[in-house]
Order: C-alpha cells, then structure tokens, then sequence
C-alpha cells in the first residue's frame, strides 16, 4: 500500500474541496437542514394535541360527564360547538378534521339500559378523508374511551358504540392524498436542478456567451427550453397518473385546472431554478443549491404527511411555499373536486409561477460576469 500517494491524494482532493467556497457551504449547510427539518417536525411529537369538536345535542348530566372525560386527555384538545350549527360546516369552515356529535337521545337510550339490557346508542364521529394519519390517532383515542366508560357502566355490555361519517361525499384513501404531491414534487425537482445545471453546465462551456452570435433572442431561447421543459412535466404527471390508475385504482378528475396548475408549475419552478443557477457557478455546487432547495419544501409543503402532523409554526411556515400551493391545488382539482378550494390555490401558483418566471428570465444572462 502506497501511503505517501494516499496521503498527498487525500491533501490535495481537501484542498480542491476547500477552494470552492460554494461547495463548502452548501456541503455544511444541507447537513444543518436535516437536523433543522426533521428536529423540528419530532421534536414535539410527544406533546402532540389534537382538535376535536364536541356538539352535545343531549346536553343531560350523562352527556355532560362523558364530555368531561374527553377533556380530561391530555392528547385532546376539545372544542365544545352548541346544538344549532351545522357540524360538518363548522368543520369545513374551521379547517377540523373530527367531530364528535353526541345524540338528544343519549341519557335517555343509558337510563332504558337498566329496563331493556339490549338498548343501545352511537355516537358519530364525523371525519375529513384528508387526514387520515390525524383522524386515525383520534379514532382510536375515542374507541378506548368509550371501552372504559361502558366497563364503568355496565361492567362488560356494550351499550354506547362509535358510529364514523366522512365529511366529504366519498372516502378517500393515503394515495389518493399522496398522489397529486408526488406530481408537484417530480414537476418541481425536474424543473429546479433542469435549469440549475443546464444553465451552470452551458455559462462554465461558454454556450451562453456563444449565443450571442446567433441570431436568436434570450426571449427565444428561453421560450424554447421552457417548452421542453412542460413537454417533461406532462409525461412524468401522466406516468404517474397511468401507474396510480392501473396499479392502485386511483379515480382522478381531469379538468381545466389540473392543465393550469401543471402547465404554472412547470413555469414557476423553471424560474426559481433560473433565479438559483444565476449565483451558481460550479456544476458540483449546483447539485447541492438544487436539493437546498427542494428538500425543505419536499418535507415541509404537506408532500408526504399531512401538516397538522407537525409544529403550528411549520404549518405556518409552509404556507410561504410554493409547492404546498401545488399540492393542494392539485388535491382539490384532481381528487376532491372542491372547486372553490382548486380556484384559491391556483390563483396562488399562478402568482408565484408569474413572479418567479419573470424574475428568472430577468436574471438570466448570457454574458460573463
């Protein structure tokens, strides 16, 4: 073994390593992302409340005891509505993802239990398909509850059961949810670090300053790459549409706004990665900008798991991405159909698509600096 060569190879690779600043920094900083990202969305998972609705319609001392329980754990934090409201409505309004509805004839079916032993009551608890993760936790929160408190009552006889509603017109599956988020987050990644290292790669080989000799516009050039670009968008969406369809029985709705959002996408991401690649000048760095870029938004925009798993100020923070835009857009437009929802995230990703766009196609330039 020729340690004086591994020595003075290994000397050198550090000292190439360290004349890149741009390769040092983003070699220190994506490590300093993960530990920020992942630290913060577990850091509080044992101290994780979640929301449930209460509407006690029976409003009796049996109902007013149960309700109690339900406030007495720890993991809940209970929102107690009045009989009037409508409580899927209050549900969608407030952005809820259960509800417990307490029926006017619970106190009446618990005392009948003494005279007929074969009475029995549900309890509905109303759940939004969309949060499965959350509603499942919650679920099964409340079917031990309800165990104890019909061994407390009857020492063994099930008298109050657990009836579920969901509050959209169909139940909807984790891939019906995680489907549209793999379409924004491919679209996204294949745009960023396509005109991060295209740019890079043709700026270091002296393409872009060759161009000024032909006789086209950066408009033309542009325009031309971008459409490629959308050309790639569409086949890797319908890859994925085709493959979900056959080998999970995906039902989708294709409309106007799914084209829209993808076709916004495709131009938005394109942009920022136009915007990145102009203060990028290694190939190598550029590999490293990119997933600065997308790894943050590909665990914080609501890609794999639904937001209100994590932190109130990373919901927060999520808000501000461009991709949790997409993805909700693309939810709503392809899977639940809520048109008013689809309009108010596609105007979103219309105005970060136009933003970054224009930015990106300013920024760009063809001469050396």
């Amino acid at each position: 073994m020729n340690l004086t060569f591994i020595k003075n190879d290994l000397l050198m690779s550090i000292k190439q390593w360290t004349r890149s600043t741009g390769t040092v920094f983003w070699t220190i900083l994506f490590p300093i992302l993960l530990i920020m990202i992942f630290g913060a969305i577990f850091s509080n998972v044992g101290n994780i409340e979640y929301d449930l609705v209460v509407q006690d319609l029976d409003t009796s001392d049996f109902s007013e005891d149960f309700v109690d329980i339900l406030h007495n754990i720890s993991v809940l934090n209970i929102i107690e509505i009045d009989g009037g409201q409508d409580i899927t409505t209050y549900m969608l309004d407030h952005d809820k993802a259960a509800a417990l509805q307490i029926p006017s004839d619970f106190s009446e079916t618990l005392q009948s239990y003494f005279v007929d032993p074969n009475a029995s009551i549900n309890l509905t608890l109303y759940t939004d398909p969309t949060e499965q993760t959350t509603t499942g936790v919650i679920q099964n929160i409340i079917l031990s509850t309800l165990y104890e408190y019909n061994m407390g009552f009857t020492h063994g006889k099930t008298v109050v059961f657990l009836s579920q509603e969901t509050t959209l017109g169909e139940d909807y599956r984790f891939i019906d949810f995680f489907v549209p988020g793999m379409i924004g987050f491919t679209i996204m990644t294949s745009m960023i670090y396509g005109s991060i290292e295209r740019n890079t790669k043709y700026r270091k080989d002296g393409i872009l300053r060759k161009l000024l000799t032909m006789p086209i516009t950066r408009a033309d050039w542009i325009v031309s790459k971008m459409l490629f670009m959308l050309f790639l968008s569409f086949i890797s969406t319908f890859v994925i549409l085709l493959v979900g369809t056959v080998v999970w029985g995906l039902t989708i709705h294709i409309n106007l706004f799914f084209f829209v959002i993808i076709i916004a996408t495709s131009f938005m991401f394109s942009g920022l990665g136009m915007i990145v690649s102009r203060f990028v000048k290694d190939e190598e760095v550029a590999d490293m900008a990119g997933g600065a870029i997308t790894f943050p938004m590909m665990f914080l925009a609501g890609t794999f798991f639904p937001l209100d798993q994590m932190p109130a100020f990373l919901q927060s923070f999520a808000q501000v991405l461009p991709l949790y835009y997409v993805n909700e857009g693309l939810r709503n437009a392809m899977i639940y159909a809520d048109l008013d929802k689809t309009v108010h995230f596609t105007l979103f990703v219309l105005v970060f698509a136009a933003a970054f766009f224009i930015l990106g196609v300013f920024l760009t330039k063809w001469e050396e600096d």
